[in-house]
């Protein structure tokens, strides 16, 4: 059942992010001119390669080591929170590896 809800919420975040990166795309072309699909896919390996670097808030708990470390507080837990199922690989895995891979194909 946990294989289920991880596969239904990495393709709601694929989703997602596809939609807001088609409308993005979008009023790139609007504003700059150009091709859409070109624009498209250059969109989705940017956003792609951020998913897969920032998906499991790696980057926000490394920002905050000092500040936590001089006020004594106790390290963060590695387990995913707030009702997520998929932890930073599983992201990177099933949604920011798919969303370079379209952007590259769009591209050619």
């Amino acid at each position: 059942m946990t294989i289920v809800r991880g596969l239904r919420e990495a393709l709601l975040l694929f989703v997602i992010a596809g939609v807001l990166v088609a409308v993005a795309a979008g009023i790139w072309v609007a504003v700059a001119g150009g091709e859409y699909t070109t624009r498209l896919g250059i969109a989705l390996i940017v956003v792609g390669g951020l998913l897969g670097v920032t998906g499991d808030l790696t980057m926000s708990r490394i920002g905050m080591l000092g500040p936590r470390a001089i006020f004594g507080a106790a390290a963060e837990r590695e387990t995913a929170g707030g009702g997520r199922v998929l932890t930073g690989v599983g992201i990177f895995l099933f949604v920011g590896l798919p969303l370079i891979v379209v952007g590259v194909l769009l591209i050619d």
